[in-house]
């Protein structure tokens, strides 16, 4: 070997690819399809329309272009706008008590939310928890972080959610590592579209209050498609007060799926805890973390989705854009269930989600 040859990379960074399976894939049906091979493409996690286009919200379009260039050209504070931070704490949680048990920073997208909470929540070498169908990268990031993740299985022979393997999983991480962080992916579960009911979402927050007796536990609702579920979409709601009598709650918001704006990278973690100290704590861990990793998100989507989200006449715009989508995935789920029952096959109930 010569000297030139002598990679100066660290031995974990050498043996890294350089391109997500995902986007790989992406890549490769995009280049076929290009060539004019007939792809049906399900790669992203992107909502299209039938004709296989880009679902767009003309109120978005709008908002973004509305905003003064001299503003959107200016630094955001690091954690994040105020007004930003504000009514997206609002968005998830209304004008109710938990308003005010919440502190929350900017992300560039939901998968900012899902690193901050990895890397300020599961110490070096531990591992986080969830479901055993999940999306492919909590563990990429867990790993890139020397963390990881492990897994319990979802679901129970009828194919409602499993509670018992959660308990177990969760007593199995206290038992090993003094600390847990569960991360839920509901509603509208990416993969599988799968929502939890009332009674499931009330046993497994009472699991939680039990674990959080025992150990520092966080629960991490990530929250990606909640703007995509049907009559159970808000259902976690009433679960977050069981929870917050012993635990730290995160929340995992994302405009890239409500607002269908992939690309702005706009996202936000939101804290809850019970202690004003232990807010201030979490608001500057979660600051700090922000000024290591990314520093300030995209000011220009933060402007933008502060006014689709306060702006009355723009919110109810967005808000009927986004039942034009809606239904168009009911109508996609409903297919789904169909064909599935026909043909036998024996798989979970289907809530919502961009997965069809």
């Amino acid at each position: 070997m010569t000297q030139a040859s002598i990679s100066a990379l660290t031995s974990a960074s050498q043996a890294r690819e350089g391109n997500d399976p995902i986007f790989r894939l992406n890549g490769e049906a995009r280049a076929r399809a290009a060539a004019g091979e007939s792809i049906l493409d399900a790669t992203m996690g992107a909502l299209m329309d039938d004709a296989g286009r880009i679902a767009v919200m003309p109120s978005v379009s709008e908002a973004l272009a509305r905003v003064p260039a001299g503003k959107a050209a200016g630094y955001s504070p690091i954690s994040g706008s105020p007004p930003f931070l504000e009514a997206v704490r609002k968005d998830l949680l209304g004008n109710s008590d938990l308003l005010q048990t919440s502190v929350a920073v900017t992300t560039p997208g939901g998968s900012g939310a899902i690193y901050q909470a990895i890397k300020n929540f599961v110490e070096p070498r531990h591992h986080a928890l969830t479901t055993d169908y999940c999306w492919g990268p909590y563990p990429v990031i867990a790993q890139h972080l020397e963390r990881d993740v492990s897994t319990f299985p979802m679901f129970s022979p009828d194919l409602s959610f499993d509670l018992e393997a959660m308990k177990q999983g969760m007593h199995q991480h206290i038992n090993s590592q003094g600390r847990l962080l569960l991360i839920l992916n509901f509603p509208c579960h990416n993969p599988t579209g799968y929502s939890l009911d009332s009674s499931e979402w009330l046993s497994i927050a009472e699991a939680v209050r039990s674990a959080g007796e025992k150990a520092p536990v966080a629960v991490l609702l990530d929250l990606a498609y909640h703007r995509f579920g049907g009559e159970s979409a808000d259902l976690w709601i009433d679960a977050l007060p069981t929870m917050l009598e012993t635990t730290t709650v995160l929340l995992a918001w994302t405009a890239s799926k409500s607002f269908c704006q992939y690309g702005a990278r706009i996202g936000s973690l939101v804290a809850l805890h019970r202690d004003h100290e232990e807010r201030n704590k979490l608001a500057n861990a979660l600051g700090f973390t922000c000024r290591a990793t990314w520093s300030n998100s995209n000011h220009l989507g933060q402007l933008a989705v502060t006014d689709l989200l306060v702006d009355p006449e723009l919110s109810n715009r967005a808000d009927a854009d986004r039942a034009e989508l809606v239904e168009l995935l009911r109508t996609r789920v409903e297919a789904f269930n169909s064909a599935a029952s026909a043909a036998g096959l024996h798989v979970p109930r289907y809530d919502g989600g961009i997965f069809v």
